[in-house]
């Protein structure tokens, strides 16, 4: 490869890491539906044509974003469950609940595009699904090994599964190996219960109600793992 062609090759990665980072700045202005190529191209003192050689359209760079956040979700949860001892499953799972929380609040604008309201007019490709299920994957596998490990103690006997579920869980169960439908389920409801309770609290929906937000999150946290079966 010629030095000329690597040279160009890096001016332009650095180039597309710009135009991502002013986009992310406009997200916490505008919002992902106000997001603007001419805007990046204005703030960056570039022509809108030469913005547009690097994403031809909105949803080109919309898709870099939610890659980015996704990518950047999944790294906080991987490294927050390789500092746990894998045996500690519970631990684990609070590990991991504590870096979605701390990422999502110190990128509040990024948050709400991966899982605020949809932006009109904008479908995701499958580009941005491998990114999407990084910290997926970890949770699962925390789910996976402590069922596998016989670490998995539900506090009381839960309502039947529906059989209707049985299609569903057998999907989540590509991302939980050898876990049954009962197990899944709660896993559901652990997962569900984690994003509600981020999204609650950066959404403004525990403004004036619930003060101390991290001694309250840990508690449902914890509440969760129980609901999971898992020794905190």
């Amino acid at each position: 490869m010629s030095s000329s062609r690597t040279a160009r090759e890096r001016v332009r990665a650095e180039l597309t890491r710009e135009i991502a980072d002013v986009a992310r700045r406009q997200l916490a202005v505008d919002g992902a539906s106000g997001l603007s190529l001419r805007a990046v191209a204005r703030e960056m003192g570039m022509a809108s044509s030469a913005v547009y050689r690097y994403f031809p359209s909105r949803d080109d760079l919309l898709t870099t974003l939610i890659i980015d956040g996704y990518n950047a979700v999944g790294e906080a949860v991987e490294s927050a469950d390789a500092a746990v001892p894998p045996g500690d499953h519970g631990g684990r799972w609070i590990a991991v609940c504590h870096a979605v929380r701390d990422w999502a609040l110190a990128h509040p604008h990024e948050y709400a595009l991966l899982y605020g309201s949809p932006v009109p007019g904008y479908r995701a490709p499958q580009d941005t699904v491998p990114a999407a299920l990084r910290d997926t994957v970890v949770y699962g596998r925390i789910i996976s090994e402590a069922h596998r490990a016989g670490a998995l103690h539900p506090p009381g006997a839960d309502p039947p599964v529906p059989p209707s579920f049985a299609g569903d869980a057998a999907r989540v169960r590509e991302l939980m190996p050898g876990v049954p439908d009962d197990v899944v389920a709660r896993s559901l409801i652990a997962w569900t219960g984690l994003f509600g309770w981020v999204g609650f609290e950066l959404f403004g929906q525990f403004d004036n109600v619930i003060l101390d937000r991290a001694t309250a999150f840990d508690h449902a946290m914890r509440c969760q793992a129980r609901t999971l079966g898992l020794s905190i």
